[in-house]
């Protein structure tokens, strides 16, 4: 069984047991979560498709860890004019495992 889900901004494909990295939430690790912005369910080669949700489908999830990810820099230079600056950034981030798609 596999789902689209929507966190935040984003959309994920996932499966149960997949390990998955969205946008920093405030949540303590080792809390449950349920998604409830599910996209799209497949169960036995058919679709459920919502408008733009599906009805009484629900995506459970635990948050594993929270962290950041790599860095990524910004260079930014205009030549002849003596300027140039650096920016580096982390994109911090939730790790969450899915435990359950449910859909009726």
């Amino acid at each position: 069984m596999q789902a689209i889900i929507q966190q935040g901004k984003s959309q994920y494909i996932v499966s149960e047991g997949d390990v998955i990295q969205v946008d920093k939430l405030d949540l303590d690790p080792k809390k449950k979560l349920d998604i409830e912005k599910v996209l799209l369910v497949t169960k036995d080669g058919k679709a459920s498709i919502g408008q733009p949700y599906v009805k009484d489908a629900k995506v459970t999830a635990t948050v594993v860890e929270h962290g950041k990810g790599e860095k990524v820099i910004n260079f930014r230079y205009k030549k002849k004019k003596g300027y140039h600056r650096t920016v580096g950034h982390r994109q911090q981030y939730t790790e969450l495992q899915i435990n359950n798609i449910e859909s009726k």
